[in-house]
Formats: C-alpha cells, structure tokens, sequence
C-alpha cells in the first residue's frame, strides 16, 4: 500500500493497481468563494491516478475536505463518493455543509451516506466509517482502509475525543494514522458563543492521539493553511510543534511534502 499526501488533509491510497482518495481538495480558493473573508491557501496537488479513482472518502461535507470538482476529476466513470450520514436539522444548522452538499449534487456524483461503524468493500479496499468529532458539530467520521494487509486510519479534522480505542480494537493496528496537527480555534456565526478550545487536534493532542492508536506511523496533516482573524485562528510553525511533541514516542513521524508518499 502506497500513502501519499495531496496537501491539506487530502490523501491517495494505492493497493493491487487501484486507489482511493480522502478529504480531496483540488481549488482551495473555491473553500472561501461567495464569502468577503481571505486567507493563506494551503498547496495542493492532484493525484497520481486523477480519472481512475475507485471512490472518494470524505471525513465530512465541509468545502475544504469535500470538493466536488476535484472529485468528479478524479473518479473514474461510476466512481463513488462516500462520506458520513446527516443528522437531520435545519439550514441554519447545516450551515457549513450546504455548500458542499449542493455541489456533489450539481456534478451527479453517485453518493453513499455512511453510518458511524460501517463498512464496505470497494475493489481491493475494505474501508469503515470509524467515529469523529466535529468541532461544529456536523457529522464527521475517521476512514479506516484496508489493503494487502495493510491498515491506515484517516482522522480529518476531529477533535479529540475517546474512540481511539475501540477503533484500534476493532480497525488496528494501523500501520499509518493521518492525523490533523493545527488545533485552530474558530469563530463562526451560527456556532456562538464561541469555544476557546482547539477546532481539531493541536500538536500535543495529535501526538497522543497516534500512541493511543497503536499507530506505526503518523502522517502529519491540517497545516499550512487558511488562517482568517477573528474566525480561523492558527499558530506558525504547526509541523515544528507536532515533531518536537511526538519526539519522545515510539512511532515514526512521517513529515511528507505535497505529493509525497510512504509505501507500507
């Protein structure tokens, strides 16, 4: 199995001639378009086997890890995107998935909603929907994806939370975690007043989070990317501080660049 990072959090899985990708984003100016908000994009690359993918794997139906553009790029005819079951709720609740949803919809993407725990065999590919927590509350779930033996879990931008373990019983040992390390803090409109806490894993958490999962190898990603203040606030040197955090552990610390891989 080959692992390689797009940028962001996107990333593409290769096993026996076949590949999926996860949380893949292709234009990070279309995450801000309609807004009168700026930001640092991060750099992204498309993947290696644009117009074959078997299936697009979104964590959540956020614009910055589900772009339908890229997607319909990227999978090949008949392809699937897969991505976790809604709550329910009202727009103003939805706020930050609508734009994402009516996207899939626009380009005729086939979909399959996932529920927490399920799984699904696509080509070579044994791929569940493990529990996450969005710090927007939205639903948000880890990929875990199988191949030739082989075990990655994909985090997205959870928060911490206490499923590490069971996901580990149940989906491990991974031989590679990829593990959001930015811990931003956000303030959003239709979510006051706002949480003081980190939107997704920093990097003290993002290093404990890997050992509790019994991880081989963490793949850093979430960084380098769309501060806004007031609304998206992020702290320089994020990689630096996940390294020097994951220091004392026993996991290696894959630092890829765009575009880079990791064969397991």
């Amino acid at each position: 199995m080959r692992v390689r990072w797009l940028g962001w959090a996107g990333a593409e899985i290769e096993s026996g001639g076949h590949s999926v990708v996860i949380d893949l984003l292709g234009r990070p100016e279309g995450v801000l378009e309609g807004t009168p908000l700026s930001a640092p994009l991060p750099e992204v690359v498309r993947p290696r086997t644009e117009g074959d993918v078997l299936a697009g794997l979104c964590t959540h139906l956020h614009r910055d890890h589900t772009d339908a553009g890229a997607l319909a790029a990227a999978l090949r005819p008949g392809g699937l995107v897969l991505h976790p079951a809604s709550f329910g709720g009202d727009d103003h609740e939805n706020l930050w998935t609508l734009k994402a949803d009516r996207e899939l919809d626009a380009h005729g993407l086939p979909r399959r909603p996932m529920s927490l725990w399920e799984t699904v065999t696509i080509g070579p590919f044994t791929i569940s929907a493990v529990p996450a927590v969005d710090t927007l509350g939205d639903p948000q779930v880890s990929w875990a994806v199988e191949a030739g033996g082989k075990r990655v879990l994909h985090l997205g931008d959870s928060m911490f939370h206490g499923y590490w373990w069971r996901a580990a019983h149940r989906f491990g040992p991974f031989d590679a975690v990829l593990v959001p390390v930015n811990g931003p803090t956000v303030c959003f409109p239709h979510c006051l007043p706002p949480s003081p806490y980190p939107a997704s894993l920093d990097a003290g958490q993002a290093a404990v989070a890997v050992r509790l999962l019994g991880a081989r190898i963490a793949v850093p990603i979430h960084y380098d990317g769309f501060h806004i203040d007031g609304f998206y606030e992020t702290r320089p040197g994020e990689l630096a501080r996940f390294q020097d955090a994951a220091a004392a552990e026993t996991y290696e610390v894959a630092a890829l660049k765009q575009g880079e891989d990791v064969t397991l």
